[in-house]
């Protein structure tokens, strides 16, 4: 399995926080130095680093940053100086719940700490990394036996390495799911407006040398009426305690299509992403982007000057067209309410 997990995309080192810029793939592998918050807040905001799991890694590490930063300036003053830095980190990107988890668990170990609070942050910090690598593997294991293969599956979006601390969610059960001869070939949307299926999950699947198709949104019903693939497996941003499901925009019309056509549909995503304090999608907030996404490609316009674009981020999947969510701490078949509170109270 290891042969098909080559990639790692947020990087800590002696210099600072390492991000592979993916604006840039798959035309250009280019490394981002940060030093402090306010870079940090950007490289999310603005698309250097994205995928729910990574955004959660990374603002732990800005953490880290700011706290180092915050003691230099005032030993005896840097927790109230740094609630500023906590602040710029939230408002970074709105949807994405494990933001605001890795936030809160380096608040907690920022409650204990005494004198320079920068080794046991960056503590921490390494720790969320770790744990999330190590939960995508299992992960990866639970999802591939789900699978009765060997067939081809569906993805949106990119769910691999690039979007977590590494494996991958969705991606991380399809590459076990490749090791094991479950899966034999994987379609992916090219994921307008961003591209991450063209740019980022095609890269990173021949990266691992496992056969992709790349195909547009507009395909994916006809892909699956002429029987091609037996499962869709996506990731999540955020999950409320009911099952249904928020994640990039597009993912609602591949369930309703999967349901019509008797293909299965699978979200993976580790308990980081559950919110539990939110009763049904409903109530997720959904990132609005900038419609010039839309209205133009690679900076050049591809719409009339007077037209506008509608731009969510994000659509809201209800649970009874999810056919299992997989976490770290179990799968959940047909998902509801009773079903998460018993997953997520789990040992």
């Amino acid at each position: 399995m290891q042969h098909h997990d080559r990639i790692r995309a947020v990087e800590w080192s002696d210099e600072g926080l390492k991000l592979l810029d993916q604006r840039l793939l798959p035309g250009l592998e280019q490394w981002v130095l940060l030093n402090d918050t306010l870079g940090v807040t950007l490289a999310i905001r603005d698309m250097v680093v994205r995928g729910a799991p990574a955004i959660g890694v990374t603002a732990a590490f800005g953490v880290v940053l700011a706290a180092r930063d915050r003691y230099v300036a005032s030993p005896d003053n840097w927790r109230d100086a740094i609630e500023e830095d906590l602040r710029l980190l939230a408002g970074s990107r709105p949807t994405a719940v494990n933001l605001f988890w890795a936030l809160d668990r380096m608040k907690e170990k920022m409650a204990g700490v005494e004198g320079d609070p920068v080794p046991a942050l960056l503590a921490e910090a390494k720790r969320i990394h770790e744990e999330d690598i190590a939960a995508n593997y299992h992960m990866g294991e639970l999802g591939m036996a789900l699978i009765d293969g060997p067939c081809a599956v569906l993805t949106h979006c990119n769910t691999g390495s690039l979007a977590t601390g590494g494996f991958g969610t969705a991606l991380g059960v399809i590459r076990a799911a490749y090791s094991a001869g479950r899966v034999n070939h994987v379609f992916a949307d090219e994921t307008r407006p961003w591209l991450q299926g063209a740019r980022l999950t095609a890269w990173e699947l021949v990266k691992d040398d496992i056969p992709v198709t790349l195909i547009a949104e507009g395909a994916a019903a006809t892909l699956m009426k002429q029987g091609k693939v037996k499962w869709v497996i996506v990731g999540s941003d955020r999950i409320a305690a009911n099952g249904d499901v928020a994640n990039k925009i597009g993912t609602y019309s591949l369930a309703v299509a999967a349901r019509h056509h008797g293909v299965k549909f699978m979200v993976v995503a580790p308990t980081s992403t559950v919110d539990m304090a939110i009763a049904s999608g409903d109530d997720i907030p959904v990132e609005e982007r900038p419609g010039e996404e839309v209205l133009t490609l690679s900076g050049a316009r591809i719409a009339p000057a007077a037209a506008r674009a509608w731009n969510p981020s994000f659509d809201v999947t209800p649970a009874g067209l999810i056919d299992a969510i997989v976490t770290e701490k179990g799968v959940v078949e047909a998902p509801t309410a009773e079903k998460m509170v018993a997953m997520m109270t789990a040992c």
